[in-house]
């Protein structure tokens, strides 16, 4: 796994997997909208293959950053290097965590209550669309906070 900690390909101090789960977390938002743009079409079990999909590969994002976080030392290891405040930083990135913790709930819940929906023969549109389309609108919104301020944090601990 030394290539994780490699130099990165966006041309900043930032390890190569702190590149790569940043480059994801700013796609999230567009993946995310791609999918929601299909089910705006009707295309539903699309949209459902593809919310899945996008959830559990992030899920598989957030371990492999959580994993090359630990091993390059935790947060005190990556600090190292940066101008900024580290009580500004510890604040955006306590931001950012509950945004991500929060969003995930939402997502979470979303796509459960989804696929109960769809066990039990709910067709579309149907009673829980206008809920599920709140929920999806909710957790989209979630996901560009999420993506905005996990972007924020890269260039806080990376490029100023």
């Amino acid at each position: 796994m030394d290539y994780m900690f490699q130099p990165g390909f966006l041309g900043t101090r930032a390890p190569f997997f702190m590149d790569f789960v940043t480059l994801i977390v700013a796609l999230l938002p567009l993946l995310v909208g791609l999918a929601i743009f299909v089910a705006r079409y009707h295309h539903y079990t699309l949209h459902r293959i593809m919310q899945s999909t996008i959830f559990v590969l992030s899920l598989i994002v957030v371990g492999y950053f959580e994993y090359g976080v630990r091993l390059a030392g935790g947060y005190e290891a990556l600090v190292q290097g940066t101008h900024v405040s580290h009580h500004y930083l510890l604040a955006v990135l306590v931001l950012h965590i509950v945004i991500a913790v929060v969003t995930l709930g939402i997502w979470s819940s979303t796509l459960l209550a989804a696929q109960k929906s769809y066990r039990r023969g709910g067709l579309l549109p149907g009673v829980d669309s206008y809920v599920h389309k709140r929920a999806g609108i909710r957790t989209f919104i979630g996901i560009s906070l999420t993506s905005l301020t996990g972007i924020w944090v890269y260039l806080l601990l990376f490029v100023f």
